[in-house]
């Protein structure tokens, strides 16, 4: 097998995006062996959100790699066990549990951090603290209401002090429970072996930095950094012990590092065709997306509907290892409902088609309904390729 030019050379924009989507867990026979389980370990982190359409977001980022995997078996892989936890990474993020240690530099940072949105009187904190070894795992509605009769962001005593023990590390979100999150004590949740902060910074933001270049395959400072939401000077104090190496990418006007397992051989295989969630880490990142696929990709669902392009929730489509448009889905019944198809090419309409009937599938659904498109004149092909 031919090997890719050695560390330190130019990488051309095909094989960076290459190195990219093969890190993913887009190209290449899926990793069904290892699950979603293996997925999440891989990826290092995976993005939560509040908004469903087909799935939730954390549901789709494995069905996107692996293909229709069950929706229950994807919760389970994530939660039972102690195989994983909630936190703050790129966002609220399911990280794998062997992570803990090297998140202690962002609870240390937290428990410093001035609470100046809130205030607790004395003796909450330790009463949920008291509540929980006694009881749990608890809801923050278990552990005596969520919020008080105010605004939504009126959080009641109960709630903002386990989200601050949370933040500080002495609780651990274990599940999400009809979409609310489950606490427990850490020192039940994380094995004993994991259940330190004996990892200095440098060496959380070491790891971390590592991971990130290895689930990236290749990146800009700002693509690493922001993976795990870390700073850029953060980046710089660790990136030379991190292994990863420095490389140059055609087009790319920012120096680049790359895992160096991942230059070893030339990604090959098989493509992904599948549809994308907004917070897919692939394309979680505007900047990057753009450079890899020229893919202008943007969340629609907080602009106000008059001004929406794509709609509500587009979900890119990727095939051929390219992102050839979007569609924003909905269900009614048992259809799968394509309120917007925005394709860039007439090739797209038969991937398109494909990447549908197997969502809809997966969903529970047995027809496609196509509501309008950017070019109507495909319109009638697609319905014929749907049928």
């Amino acid at each position: 097998m031919t090997s890719l030019p050695s560390p330190a050379t130019a990488l051309s924009a095909d094989e960076a995006r290459r190195i990219a989507l093969r890190a993913q867990g887009f190209l290449g026979a899926p990793d069904r062996r290892s699950g979603v389980r293996g997925v999440l370990r891989h990826l290092g982190s995976v993005q939560l959100d509040t908004i469903s359409v087909l799935a939730r977001s954390h549901e789709l980022v494995p069905y996107a790699r692996l293909g229709a995997v069950g929706r229950d078996t994807v919760e389970a892989a994530y939660w039972t066990q102690t195989h994983a936890f909630e936190y703050w990474s790129h966002a609220a993020c399911i990280l794998p549990i062997e992570e803990w240690p090297h998140f202690a530099f962002r609870r240390r940072a937290y428990r410093t951090r001035p609470h100046w949105h809130h205030d607790l009187p004395s003796g909450a904190y330790d009463q949920v603290i008291k509540q929980l070894r006694a009881e749990g795992p608890l809801t923050a509605t278990e552990l005596g209401g969520a919020k008080n009769k105010g605004e939504w962001w009126d959080w009641s005593e109960s709630k903002i002090a386990v989200e601050r023990a949370l933040m500080h590390g002495e609780v651990v979100c274990t599940e999400r429970r009809s979409w609310k999150r489950v606490y427990d004590l850490a020192e039940r949740a994380v094995p004993d072996t994991l259940l330190h902060d004996d990892l200095d910074d440098a060496e959380c933001l070491r790891r971390l930095v590592s991971q990130a270049g290895e689930a990236l395959g290749v990146g800009t400072r700002a693509d690493i950094a922001d993976y795990h939401r870390l700073k850029g000077e953060q980046f710089d104090a660790v990136v030379a012990d991190s292994g990863l190496v420095p490389v140059t990418v055609q087009g790319w006007d920012k120096p680049a590092w790359a895992d160096p397992k991942a230059l070893e051989t030339t990604p090959r295989g098989r493509h992904r065709t599948t549809l994308l969630s907004p917070f897919d880490s692939l394309i979680w990142e505007r900047a990057r997306t753009e450079r890899i696929f020229g893919f202008t990709h943007r969340l629609e669902a907080y602009v106000p509907k008059p001004k929406r392009i794509h709609g509500y929730f587009a979900m890119p489509l990727l095939a051929g290892g390219k992102l050839l448009g979007r569609v924003d889905p909905a269900r009614e019944g048992s259809t799968l409902v394509a309120k917007q198809v925005s394709l860039d090419t007439p090739k797209a309409v038969a991937p398109m088609a494909q990447a549908l009937l197997e969502a809809a599938s997966w969903v529970g659904c047995d027809s496609v309904r196509v509501e309008r498109m950017n070019r109507p004149e495909l319109t009638a092909d697609l319905v014929r390729a749907l049928a």
